[in-house]
């Protein structure tokens, strides 16, 4: 079966008949191997072909289908076609060109990238793959559109008729068909990096760390004085071009209406989702109407959340909050009493919120959707508040979820399940084991300090499962693990390891230290301070600056959502702190250690189990 990317159940309310009934061919006709999107935005120009096809032997074919009758085409040439839908004159460009238009956007953007190309030769410069362009006609049969004399403004073989995508025809005849459409076959087999490229340019909303003007706005405008020419030498690709893996841009194109869960373990893409879905709901949100809502629990999350959002132009329509903040606004935006000081004070702030909603005070329905992070650190009854914050008539809830992480012990209860909190996602629960984020070697070493209080526990699909992470392959250096005397020489070494970091090549905001508590986060500024390395240090709320030059030394729990490719986890061997449990260390360095995209640095002094769990 063809894989269709948009997936033919979220994508049929926006599908006429016709285009209904050739993404089911596709799906049936195809093999595994065919990769289909359906209106997906493509290229520099975005344009909306109906659909794309992708296959790594024989090429992109670009499809426009067309859903008329041949009593509704009037007159035809090969420029302009007269049409009467619904008893209305109208005035369409001949199909054919539609297609080619399109295929030749995107063909002339694939051709900036010069791993795509042919070297040299008679070919050089071009695509080192087939492409091709071609209509679709659900309503016309192939004997009608012979005798209609449409073969005169429009070449045969680029045309699919209606008898030739029934569900009794042939796979191997419909392929044909489809392949037929292209001006030039030649052998050719696209590697998994080179599709990955592929994709990278075709659809920029897949792109993983990418920059947020697309990198062919300048070549995109017709008016440039410099050309083509000018413009694709301005152009610098990056060597490795990261793009959501299929299943994760498959879940993101297909996140339909209603309430959706996705369980997922650390470095799965789960936050990535987030931003595609926030950004797709906040691109429908009118002026002045209601906005998303993005939510999490650890404010550093938040802050470079709001600062993504902020990057894309969006702050207007997406809200960023970490919970309690969002708490304390809706008291204070509604006149409502704030809790006293003390130790119980964000409890309480959560308290009077649910009593204020509960008596009118604060209305529901405020946002148009709302997006949950980090979900295993909600209380149920948290979630119970914010679900009531959606607004019925969009019913849109995205929850994100991963117990491995539950570093606070919230939700752990036998009783919990997401429909006795509100949350209606029986059927629509997605499920990623794969971690993306780290390399084999750094995600061996967390599950090696973690691993037996983290296997895998099944439930059924209201609850939260215990996941299992399973590694991408993508292999990297080995975790620097030191044992040393004492905590100063822990820093200094850090110190001493980004100092080399940064003679690499390595940004300062590349970098970050996780700590357990404050007396390893004042060490470990201290020894930064003395090699004038430049640092923040994030003790309380506001402090974090995502967009800061600078090393990034945070707790271990406020660390949680964020990645960085160097971190370094000093004070190991002080775990587990006095009245700290063996096992929630270990889970709070799992998920420490899981920060990391390349490189790992561990750090041992003191005699405490997490540093007998890592073998030094």
């Amino acid at each position: 079966m063809g894989t269709l990317i948009t997936t033919l159940s979220s994508a049929a309310p926006r599908m006429t008949p016709g285009e209904r009934r050739l993404a089911q061919r596709l799906q049936q006709k195809l093999d595994a191997d065919y990769l289909v999107w359906f209106d997906v935005p493509v290229g520099p120009m975005r344009t909306h072909p109906d659909f794309v096809v992708l296959h790594p032997s024989r090429g992109v074919l670009i499809l426009e289908v067309k859903d008329w009758a041949l009593p509704l085409i009037q007159r035809v040439d090969r420029e302009m076609w007269d049409i009467q839908p619904d008893g209305r004159h109208k005035r369409v460009i001949n199909p054919i060109l539609q297609a080619r238009h399109g295929a030749h956007d995107v063909v002339r953007a694939l051709e900036r990238d010069l791993q795509l190309v042919h070297e040299a030769g008679a070919h050089q410069g071009k695509l080192a793959f087939p492409w091709g362009y071609g209509v679709v006609f659900t309503k016309i049969d192939r004997a009608e559109f012979d005798a209609a004399g449409l073969g005169e403004v429009i070449d045969g073989h680029a045309v699919m008729c209606a008898d030739e995508m029934t569900e009794s025809v042939d796979p191997e005849a419909f392929q044909e068909r489809l392949w037929g459409m292209f001006p030039r076959r030649f052998p050719a087999k696209l590697t998994l990096p080179q599709i990955d490229r592929v994709r990278w340019i075709m659809f920029p909303d897949v792109r993983v760390d990418a920059p947020v003007a697309s990198l062919f706005d300048a070549a995109a405008s017709p008016d440039s004085p410099e050309g083509d020419a000018g413009a694709a030498a301005a152009i610098e690709l990056p060597d490795v071009m990261k793009v959501m893996d299929l299943q994760q841009e498959q879940l993101a194109r297909s996140l339909g209406a209603g309430h959706r869960v996705v369980h997922g373990v650390a470095g799965s893409g789960k936050t990535m989702i987030l931003g595609y879905r926030a950004e797709y709901l906040a691109r429908l949100v009118a002026p002045g109407a209601k906005p998303v809502l993005v939510l999490c629990f650890n404010e550093p999350l938040g802050a470079a959340l709001s600062a993504n959002f902020a990057s894309r132009g969006l702050a207007d329509r997406v809200q960023v909050r970490h919970f309690h903040r969002w708490a304390r606004q809706q008291l204070v935006t509604f006149g409502q009493p704030l809790p006293p000081d003390g130790p119980h004070f964000f409890d309480d702030l959560v308290g009077y919120l649910i009593r204020a909603v509960d008596r009118g005070h604060v209305p529901r329905a405020q946002y148009s959707a709302v997006l949950i992070d980090e979900g295993h650190d909600f209380r149920p009854e948290w979630l119970h508040l914010v679900v009531q914050m959606v607004d019925p008539e969009t019913n849109s809830l995205l929850l994100l979820y991963d117990d491995a992480q539950n570093i606070y012990g919230r939700g752990r209860t036998p009783a919990f399940s997401f429909k006795s909190v509100g949350i209606q996602a029986v059927g629509r629960t997605t499920i990623l084991r794969v971690n993306y984020r780290n390399t084999t070697q750094i995600l061996r070493l967390a599950q090696r300090v973690a691993g037996d209080i983290l296997k895998p526990q099944a439930c059924d699909e209201d609850g939260a499962p215990l996941l299992g992470a399973l590694g991408c392959g993508r292999d990297g250096e080995e975790p620097d693990v030191r044992r040393l005397p004492t905590l100063g020489a822990e820093a200094a070494y850090v110190a001493q390891r980004f100092a080399a970091a940064a003679r690499d090549g390595r940004a300062w905001s590349d970098m970050a230290v996780l700590c357990h508590d404050t007396a390893v986060m004042d060490a470990c500024a201290s020894a930064l301070r003395r090699v004038r390395i430049p640092h923040s240090v994030r003790r309380r709320p506001g402090d974090f600056r995502p967009e800061a030059d600078t090393v990034k030394i945070l707790t271990m729990r406020v660390s949680k959502g964020l990645e960085f490719p160097v971190v370094a986890i000093p004070g190991v061997g002080r775990l587990p702190a006095p009245h700290e449990d063996d096992k929630d260390a270990a889970r709070l360095f799992y998920v420490a250690a899981t920060r990391a995209t390349e490189r790992l640095l561990v750090t041992v002094s003191g005699d405490g189990s997490l540093g007998q769990r890592l073998g030094v």
